[in-house]
């Protein structure tokens, strides 16, 4: 992780809910859709007394979404910017949510007790650009973890990505055209991460005007995230693809015994 990842949502924070059509809808279904995976993995009697901590919440799309539907959660980012809008929309439910800036490679330090899921959704983990950053974030993982804790991990489809190599995703059109985000991809030469150059372009009053945001992304395979979980003592890692799920990226889940 360099300094790119922190200054890009610190930037983005403010208008991070315009890469959505519709950012509360968002809210709600994925909530729904971690929930359901969740839940397959807890006894239903435990169902309404789950603490999770979301340890890469940005401005609280997964977290308000769980809040929702009855989880005790605490949420942490490492942008202060981030943690400061999740708070004020949070607080805009009406929901108790505890919140805090932390960095995910120092979990055990920064924050206290232990949950009985961590979640780290929406493609956080690849901005560990080496592995001795994704090593120390999956030992921090299993610190905060209860026995027989879940933990939750959202990425991209790298699998498929490092063969293809995309170099722009497909512009997506809002409110009637007035609004369109892409994102521009520069991979490294040896094709293990890539630049993103986040776009968001939007008609005001008769005006165009152009967003523009930066980071890095390591282009991070299942079985790297998978040994790495191992070695960090965690267990039953398993895969739960789009298809099945409906949720927009594959998600891991894995215990800890």
């Amino acid at each position: 992780m360099n300094e790119s990842t922190m200054a890009f949502y610190d930037e983005l924070a403010e208008n991070y809910h315009l890469i959505f059509a519709d950012w509360h809808q968002v809210i709600s279904r994925q909530g729904e859709t971690l929930d359901t995976v969740i839940q397959s993995k807890f006894p239903a009697s435990a169902a309404d007394r789950l603490s999770l901590l979301d340890c890469s919440c940005g401005i609280g799309t997964q977290a308000i979404g769980l809040a929702q539907r009855g989880y005790n959660v605490s949420a942490t980012d490492i942008s202060a910017e981030s943690v400061q809008r999740a708070e004020k929309e949070a607080h805009a439910y009406g929901l108790n949510i505890k919140f805090g800036v932390a960095d995910f490679r120092s979990l055990d330090q920064d924050v206290a007790g232990l949950f009985d899921v961590v979640l780290s959704a929406d493609n956080a983990i690849p901005h560990l650009l080496t592995d001795s950053e994704l090593y120390l974030a999956c030992q921090n993982f299993h610190a905060k973890l209860n026995q027989n804790g879940l933990l939750l991990v959202t990425i991209r489809d790298y699998d498929a990505l490092a063969k293809e190599h995309p170099s722009v995703t497909q512009p997506r059109l809002f409110d009637e055209g007035k609004r369109v985000v892409f994102q521009f991809w520069d991979w490294a030469a040896d094709g293990k991460s890539y630049s993103v150059n986040q776009f968001i372009v939007q008609e005001m009053n008769g005006e165009w005007t152009t967003k523009h945001y930066k980071t890095e992304y390591r282009a991070l395979l299942r079985e790297e995230l998978n040994i790495a979980l191992s070695a960090a003592g965690l267990t039953e890692i398993e895969w739960h693809f789009p298809a099945a799920t409906g949720y927009y990226q594959p998600i891991l889940t894995a215990r800890k015994y």
